[in-house]
């Protein structure tokens, strides 16, 4: 059944009223005729602000749906853009419900047919499932994206039990971009509200460290938990240049009817995501929508259960504007898994072998961004200097291409001469003039080897067995080239320091590979990308984006220094300007762990009709042997006048971390 495309309406500001008084903010598309020809409800619902967050990306989405017969709702969360009330955390309980309300809301409305999805990337992919897992009973579809099932394994805050630094670096963008105002063209009372969320603002890299463990903290809102109170249809996306890449084959997995497509890109929508090919994600979600928000037969159930795109293997970059390949279908388990030992003449070939594991502690700048997002030069590159600073073991040239599809197993025997120490896992494709591609990787707190709810020191000195998962991927090395795996005792600036150098000694391992038969072609396809008009705005001051690496030749102190001017534009439609600068320095000397240092400075600017706001929002974090060390500050500015002012301190135990 073709959809027959309706005139449609947008309202900037519609309020929904919470039964606890608060008004939340929406930005409403909808067909000018649903009073008379009600349609299902697709909700959106973060703390990005609508109004000049995802402004982008929403114009080339929500039109083309409510066009097709749907109405979309983008929700600001409380306490974020032009929403009332106060931000507590992310994923909070009242979120939550605030989530389940708003759908319930949303269905009550004459305008809506009564049944409801919802869609999101990152922080609304999030909370979609979670709301989800709460049951609401109009929710009856769900299309996640780029998003996790277990807060504590999969997020920006632990990996394989290791501290992320992008549990500060990321709860530095949310120090800046949760104290900003709300537009004074729509509020009144801006002013009062902008204070108060000041005022209030949590400053969430603490609290986040402050859960060392996978405890209840992690749990709530980790829908692997409970997997099975999700009744909705779940149509799950990622993409192999993202952070979460993870989820998908779990949700298709452990979720009934569930789908998953996972593509080459990074940490956006596929119809406008890179690198390339781009999908036609309009279409693909509209069917999911259609089937299951209006019972047309658009055949989602007989698509494959898992498609991912097998990337030839290429040279290392840290940018790429596409990647050549194939869509295969994964609806089975690896076909095949080759064990590949670890010995004295390399990988694949069994033997003893003592080698020392003592990295430098700059080891791991070439990994790139934990997610990569901002679409800078933040993909691994080159793995040869990280790899001279580890143990590798390299195969003999593969005699035919090689397809690896799914999450490689590394097991390894070590000893430890510390109680505390982390061991990075990296397959990476070693090309005939030595080049290196990392393929994927995983990391490991070996603390947390057995249990990351209850942690346990490693036995000194003593031979123990640790296994861990590598992240999933679909990569094709060809035939003549070899695989590397390398093994380094740290990760740096991707996962924070052991407290002490570590000298581990590796005796015998071997990586479990989850191959396929050769695909020669493609076995799925899809339509070219589709997308309604761009926002329309004026560039008030062009994007660049920095990323280096400088080495103080007198204190021997390495930093990775990044700086992320997204530019500054006026909407062409209402005239708000906004703009946004965020500045990071990791430091590091390569002998000492103590040494490690992380600083965020992040400026927000908003303007309209002769009124010039701005945030600065700054934090730094180091630790000793026992504690971590935070501080932070914001400030705001109104017509360049100082008006708010709050500093911020904080020791947390190091807790087998």
């Amino acid at each position: 059944m073709k959809n027959t495309l309706r005139d449609i309406e947008e309202l900037p500001d519609l309020g929904i009223t919470l039964s606890d008084g608060t008004r939340l903010s929406a930005r409403v598309w909808r067909p000018v005729d649903a009073h008379d020809d009600p349609v299902p409800a697709i909700l959106e619902y973060l703390p990005y602000r609508k109004r000049d967050g995802t402004c982008a990306r929403d114009a080339l989405t929500h039109p083309y749906f409510a066009k097709r017969g749907y109405a979309c709702i983008r929700v600001d969360i409380r306490g974020n853009g032009d929403s009332e009330g106060l931000m507590e955390d992310e994923y909070s309980p009242q979120e939550l419900a605030d989530g389940v309300e708003v759908i319930n809301w949303l269905v009550a409305q004459p305008w809506c047919s009564g049944r409801v999805g919802i869609m999101g990337i990152s922080w609304g992919g999030f909370n979609g499932l979670q709301i989800a897992a709460l049951g609401p009973e109009p929710l009856k579809a769900v299309i996640t994206l780029c998003s996790t099932v277990d807060r504590f394994a999969d997020d920006i805050h632990f990996k394989g039990g290791c501290l992320l630094n992008e549990n500060m670096g990321w709860g530095a963008t949310m120090w800046s971009y949760s104290s900003r105002a709300p537009d004074p063209a729509l509020r009144e009372n801006w002013r009062e509200m902008w204070l108060e969320r000041l005022e209030a603002e949590p400053f969430l890299p603490a609290l986040w460290l402050r859960h060392q463990r996978r405890d209840a903290y992690w749990r709530h809102g980790s829908v692997c938990e409970d997997f099975g109170a999700i009744k909705a249809r779940v149509l799950a996306i990622g993409g192999w240049g993202d952070a979460y890449k993870n989820a998908v084959p779990q949700i298709v997995e452990n979720i009934p009817g569930a789908k998953g497509i996972v593509g080459p890109w990074v940490h956006k929508y596929p119809h406008f995501a890179v690198p390339e090919p781009r999908i036609g994600f309009l279409q693909e979600a509209l069917r999911w929508w259609d089937r299951w928000l209006k019972d047309i037969d658009t055949g989602v159930e007989n698509d494959p259960d898992y498609s991912t795109y097998l990337m030839d293997g290429a040279r290392p970059a840290t940018w790429y504007t596409d990647r050549p390949g194939r869509w295969i279908n994964q609806d089975a388990p690896a076909e095949l898994t080759q064990r590949l030992d670890l010995g004295p003449d390399g990988l694949g070939t069994a033997g003893a072998f003592t080698r020392l594991v003592a990295s430098p502690q700059d080891t791991g700048a070439d990994g790139g961004e934990y997610c990569a997002i901002w679409l800078g030069p933040e993909l691994p590159g080159d793995q040869r200097n990280d790899d001279s600073k580890s143990v590798c073991f390299d195969t003999a040239p593969l005699e035919q291409d090689t397809d690896i599809a799914g999450a490689p197993e590394v097991t390894l025997r070590l000893r430890s001469d510390q109680p505390q120490g982390q061991i990075a896992v990296r397959l990476n494709h070693v090309h005939p003039d030595g080049a290196s591609t990392r393929i994927t990787y995983g990391v490991l707190n070996l603390s947390h080897r057995e249990s990351a709810a209850d942690p346990q020191p490693m036995e000194v000195d003593r031979d123990t067995v640790i296994t861990l998962r590598l992240d999933h991927i679909a990569y094709r090395v060809p035939r003549g080239h070899r695989l590397r795996l390398a093994i380094s005792n740290a990760y740096w600036p991707l996962i924070w320091p052991s407290p002490l150098k570590t000298r581990m000694t590796l005796t015998a391992g071997h990586v479990d590979l989850p191959l396929r038969e050769t695909a020669h072609q493609p076995e799925r396809s899809f339509p070219p990308p589709d997308a309604e008009a761009p926002w329309r705005t004026t560039q008030l001051r062009e994007a660049h984006h920095i990323r280096r690496t400088e080495t103080d030749h007198t204190t021997g102190v390495v930093s990775l220094v990044i700086e992320d001017d997204f530019g500054k534009v006026q909407d062409n439609d209402h005239g708000l300007i906004n703009g946004h600068v965020a500045r990071e320095c990791w430091t590091i000397h390569p002998d000492d762990p103590l040494s490690a240092r992380g600083a965020c400075h992040w400026t927000d600017e908003l303007e309209r009709d002769g009124i010039q706001l701005r945030t600065e929002t700054c934090c730094e974090m180091r630790s000793d042997a026992t504690t971590f060390h935070l501080s932070a500050t914001l400030k705001a500015y109104e017509n360049d006048v100082l008006i708010y002012e709050r500093s911020m301190t904080d020791q947390i135990p190091r807790d087998q971390m």
